[in-house]
């Protein structure tokens, strides 16, 4: 079955079993490589990526729901030579060791930042506690979405 969906800003039309997963979607037929595979239960937050402003688990998502949908991953927020305050966040506060989790954690900010420019470190905890991250690095990653906000909120 064909479906048609915008990924990262690029109209795209595939090919594929409407039941498949988004994440074997993103993964296998598209490439992207930010969403990860982690537990396949939509409890650990590794694969979560951004529909219509929304933070979603891909792995259980089916491909069909995202028909006609906006679909951003972590590719899709920013670039080598322009991140995206989170990611420059990230990297200037050291907020990842392993990486694994990165992915769920940058998307569901970016998804709360949309809502909420201007998070307390409460909020914050509370928007990522359905991630997992078995590294520590859950403070520096705090820091940097927290940094993150007041760079964008000092740029208005």
């Amino acid at each position: 079955m064909k479906l048609a969906f915008t990924i990262n800003g690029q109209e795209i039309e595939i090919d594929v079993d409407p039941d498949t997963p988004l994440l074997d979607v993103l993964r296998n037929d598209l490439e992207l490589n930010g969403p990860k595979f982690g537990c396949g239960l939509a409890q650990c937050g590794a694969c979560a990526v951004s529909i219509g402003g929304k933070s979603v688990r891909s792995c259980v998502t089916p491909v069909r729901a995202v028909a006609g949908r906006l679909v951003v991953t972590l590719e899709g927020l920013g670039t080598a030579d322009a991140p995206h305050p989170l990611q420059q966040g990230f990297i200037d506060e050291q907020a990842l060791q392993c990486g694994y989790c990165v992915n769920g954690v940058i998307i569901t900010a970016a998804a709360l930042l949309d809502r909420n420019p201007n998070p307390t470190e409460a909020e914050v905890k509370s928007e990522l506690a359905g991630h997992l991250c078995r590294c520590g690095a859950q403070p520096r990653m705090i820091r940097a979405i927290l940094r993150a906000a007041s760079s964008a909120a000092g740029q208005k």
